[in-house]
């Protein structure tokens, strides 16, 4: 199975309204593609407009399972209005609110990828306290707050199935980075002193880390 993706998925990737830089989409991929080799479906906690979950998509197709992404698609804290990551593009001129969806959904199409997806649209804590089944990778890239990052692993890092692999987003050590990425790297470090991960590769902001334990 391919490590990495194809040029017209790279470039569906690449023009896809988001925020993750090349480097770490490929990595994402590299991680999708072996994480998936153990039959089990793929998920993903922020979806925004779906640019990483072209990515696990495109992984998931090629390896016969599921890639299903979780989001409210109201937008998380920094790209509400007033904030540098707001675009007024996501905004439903009838409701007044963020609502990506309809991004998202144009972004599969585009991709060639709509029948490789499942989205699951709600709030990460409600949906991950129904889901009861194991997981080949858990992607947490949702909000940044504390509240919301330890929300995201606490309810999606035990469903990581032995073997498969947890990869947390915009792991910035640095504590000038305090709204941006201190909740990620807290939750980096929260996984590695459980015990139940080992990390396997580091690249730009992004951290992927094996299930080697039980617990979390």
């Amino acid at each position: 199975m391919p490590t990495t993706p194809e040029p017209g998925i790279l470039a569906a990737f690449e023009a896809a309204k988001g925020f993750m830089p090349a480097d770490e989409g490929l990595a994402l991929y590299a991680a999708a593609a072996e994480a998936a080799r153990l039959g089990l479906p793929l998920l993903e906690v922020g979806t925004y407009c779906g640019r990483s979950t072209i990515l696990l998509a495109d992984a998931a197709r090629t390896a016969g399972v599921t890639a299903l992404t979780v989001d409210h698609h109201r937008g998380s804290e920094e790209q509400q209005p007033g904030w540098d990551y707001h675009d007024p593009e996501t905004v439903d001129p009838e409701l007044g609110l963020m609502d990506t969806l309809p991004a998202f959904r144009r972004t599969l199409h585009r991709a060639g990828l709509e029948d490789h997806v499942v989205a699951l649209v709600g709030r990460s804590p409600q949906i991950a306290a129904l889901w009861n089944a194991p997981l080949s990778l858990v992607f947490i890239d949702g909000g940044h707050t504390d509240e919301h990052a330890t929300a995201d692993y606490e309810g999606w890092a035990p469903h990581v199935a032995d073997g498969g692999l947890l990869v947390i987003h915009d792991v910035f050590p640095d504590p000038v980075d305090e709204f941006t990425g201190q909740a990620p790297h807290r939750v980096h470090l929260r996984a590695l002193a459980s015990g139940a991960f080992t990390e396997v590769s580091a690249t730009g902001s992004l951290r992927v880390l094996r299930r080697t334990g039980a617990g979390v």
